[in-house]
């Protein structure tokens, strides 16, 4: 199973769920964009090419990975996020859509979160508890 076909067609598909933040400058040779987001500054995995992001304000798809341990549906909020390692999170969040392999996640900002096993048994509107594997991904939304 594959999360995604390209980095152009993972960001068209979720333009709708890029968080609003501030992109700091990206070290020379890094590859990880420093995203401020929801209160919280998430190091993500480039995944838009290098020059590309601009520091700034900005909007970025933050795509993980469900760490099937640290996941189930939660009975409800508030919202919470914590940062995990260098590329990590864990959280609460009220589910905004659920599609084939993803589920998309409210908590503190909009998460897009992928999983190769099966996904917790949970609807759009429900609330889930979430772990993630690092690290997390950003694709520059429009």
């Amino acid at each position: 199973m594959t999360l995604e076909t390209s980095e152009r067609e993972f960001t068209a598909r979720f333009a709708a769920f890029a968080a609003d933040g501030t992109l700091y400058p990206q070290r020379e040779g890094s590859p990880l964009l420093e995203f401020a987001s929801g209160g919280r500054v998430l190091y993500l995995f480039d995944r838009s090419g290098p020059y590309a992001a601009l520091p700034g304000p900005g909007r970025v798809v933050v795509h993980g990975v469900l760490d099937p341990q640290g996941t189930a549906p939660a009975p409800g909020g508030p919202e919470a996020l914590s940062v995990v390692g260098v590329s990590g999170v864990e959280g609460v969040g009220r589910v905004l859509a659920v599609m084939p392999g993803t589920l998309v996640v409210q908590a503190r900002l909009p998460l897009v979160l992928g999983s190769f096993g099966p996904l917790p048994e949970v609807a759009a509107g429900g609330w889930l508890a979430f772990r993630t594997l690092p690290p997390l991904h950003g694709f520059l939304a429009p």
